[in-house]
């Protein structure tokens, strides 16, 4: 019984943590101008707490994604059509690219500054190698389409943070006309277009 106080502490400071890192964060130009003494004290925590439970900014912007990620996640791993593990994969690749592009479109902040500390290359990067996975095994199952994992690099490439910044923040092209855009070219990509192949 008398653990249990302390692992209240801790996963309410960590709650804490995280919610003032996201409110900074969105606030912000980037996610490097909050500081992670910014962020302990918008937690009302000392920074001793913030390392020792997130190690430091990159883990803190990284644990962050993830938990926004969870929904995603969990929808992909047991929900329904079209991101769930029942949809054929001629459906499914497109819906997991447009939720791709929302998820970035709704994080962009901490999507840029995740994708550009991903060491050596972002393409290292653990969240990347997950989607490049779970990308590379989908297309694995349709039939005809060579090369899935050069075919997954490509299929990430057209949602990657810093292009959906550019297109959405610089272009100026609407969040319904982007899915748009994504989903003609998934079907083009594919051959699932209405008439062509």
């Amino acid at each position: 019984m008398a653990e249990r106080k302390p692992r209240k502490d801790a996963a309410r400071n960590r709650e804490a943590v995280l919610t003032a890192a996201d409110t900074l964060f969105t606030r912000c130009e980037s996610p490097a101008d909050a500081t992670m003494a910014d962020i302990a004290t918008a937690a009302g925590v000392g920074k001793g707490t913030l390392f020792r439970a997130f190690g430091d900014h990159t883990r803190l912007i990284r644990a962050l994604y993830e938990a926004r990620l969870e929904p995603v996640r969990e929808a992909i791993e047991q929900g329904p059509p079209p991101l769930g593990p029942a949809t054929p994969p001629l459906q499914r690749v497109p819906a997991l690219l447009d939720a791709v592009l929302c998820f970035k479109l709704d994080n962009r902040h901490l999507a840029l500054a995740l994708e550009g500390n991903g060491g050596d290359s972002p393409y290292k990067a653990e969240h990347y190698e997950r989607w490049h996975t779970l990308f590379h095994d989908m297309l694995e199952q349709i039939p005809g389409l060579t090369d899935s994992a050069f075919t997954a690099h490509a299929l990430l490439a057209v949602v990657r943070a810093d292009l959906v910044e550019h297109l959405s923040g610089h272009e100026g092209i609407p969040r319904e006309e982007m899915r748009g855009h994504l989903a003609s070219f998934a079907a083009t990509f594919l051959g699932t277009r209405p008439g062509g192949g």
